[in-house]
């Protein structure tokens, strides 16, 4: 390709990043050091929350989260079938089933309506997916939750999966918060907002958790004096109390992940400014985009638009077409559904959901990343409008 390869989505490393990273790798730690602390103690500010776990992914986040939620065999965690398969995947790594609620065709967020019809006596958890970098219906979900735990006579736990989401707020509450959750889960892959190479993290308010999260981080270990029944062991001692994993990240990481977070504000600025571009060009065609709700900050880790693609000859061929223009498209998401595994297992069948499958057919995610120049978005629309000609 003669032109400037612009994919959905990209890191952008400066060299303060880089610095930081070399800082470590000439220092004494480069593994579990006080790197992690400090990146831990830094997301747990940004969030305005009381403590925040990093672990070596948010699949990995959602699997310790689940865990210290205490879900399990014969437990049912409910989510949404638009996602990565992490978010429902949890589930079965900790012996339960997931289950589906439907969409808001308008969002593609989970629905709190279609959240009430499936929730049952044998609900644990909800796990809802802040898709694209907007925020779920918080309030709604939390509602649900509670009147499900009063009703079975246990806590029903809310699990946000905002691994889209690090930088956005709703109602004025930081994502990340747990205003209206027990945990939420981040990722830091390359093409989420900040990075750490591969990476992710749990915050909570709730202290028990907190302590039952570092545990299944790192083996089901601790070395904590409130924790730790044979004190006689300390200086060099530790304790498993339950069977963990080794879910650690790193210092090299999470230097890297100091130094992005101190630029988080600037991407999210640059996010939505891409965002708006693409809005205001798109009004009045026949590029359909997600609705930004008005209680929301949208992260933007997602820009999504829906196109007639029967018109345009199929979605395979719109993607060719702007590959071969430099443009790299991708489809975010396959309803998890109608996916081999989960019809095997659990008997769900195309048809189930069908606002997850009505929006499927039409999405495309376009290039959106803080490095785009303001000639790449016009490009971007350029070549998608030029696809009606």
């Amino acid at each position: 390709m003669s032109k400037k390869v612009l994919s959905y989505g990209r890191q952008w490393i400066s060299e303060e990043d880089i610095q930081s990273v070399v800082e470590v790798l000439r220092a004494g730690f480069i593994t579990q050091g006080p790197k992690v602390e400090e990146f831990e103690k830094k997301l747990a500010e940004n969030a305005g929350v009381k403590y925040a776990v990093v672990c070596n992914s948010a699949t990995s986040g959602l699997h310790i989260a689940c865990l210290a939620a205490g879900v399990g065999s014969g437990d049912e965690v409910i989510t949404s079938p638009i996602t990565f398969v992490a978010s429902s995947n949890c589930a079965f790594y900790v012996g339960a089933t997931p289950v589906f609620a439907d969409v808001d065709e308008r969002t593609a967020l989970i629905n709190p309506r279609e959240i009430e019809k499936v929730i049952t006596p044998k609900t644990k958890a909800i796990i809802p997916v802040h898709f694209a970098g907007q925020s779920a219906d918080m309030v709604d979900i939390s509602r649900l939750a509670q009147e499900a735990g009063r009703k079975a006579g246990r806590k029903v736990y809310v699990i946000e999966d905002a691994a889209h989401a690090i930088g956005g707020s709703y109602k004025g509450h930081s994502t990340g918060s747990c205003a209206y959750s027990d945990m939420v889960v981040y990722s830091f892959h390359p093409v989420k907002q900040i990075t750490t190479g591969e990476g992710g993290a749990v915050l909570t308010n709730d202290r028990d958790l907190y302590q039952k999260l570092l545990m299944f981080r790192s083996h089901g270990i601790t070395r904590d004096p409130e924790l730790v029944e044979d004190t006689s062991t300390f200086p060099w001692g530790y304790e498993q109390h339950e069977l963990g994993y080794n879910y650690r990240l790193t210092d090299i990481q999470c230097a890297l992940g100091i130094s992005q977070l101190g630029r988080l504000k600037g991407f999210i600025d640059r996010r939505r400014q891409i965002a708006k571009m693409y809005r205001e060009a798109f009004n009045g065609t026949e590029i359909g985009v997600l609705v930004d709700l008005p209680e929301v900050v949208n992260a933007y880790h997602l820009f999504v638009v829906s196109l007639p693609f029967e018109k345009l000859g199929g979605r395979q061929k719109v993607m060719m077409e702007l590959r071969e223009k430099g443009i790299i498209a991708q489809v975010h998401y396959i309803p998890v559904h109608t996916q081999p595994f989960y019809r095997k297992k659990l008997g769900y069948k195309r048809g189930d959901f069908p606002q997850a499958e009505k929006y499927y057919s039409q999405c495309l995610s376009i290039p959106m990343y803080p490095a785009m120049e303001d000639e790449d978005v016009y490009r971007v629309v350029k070549d998608l409008k030029s696809l009606f000609s």
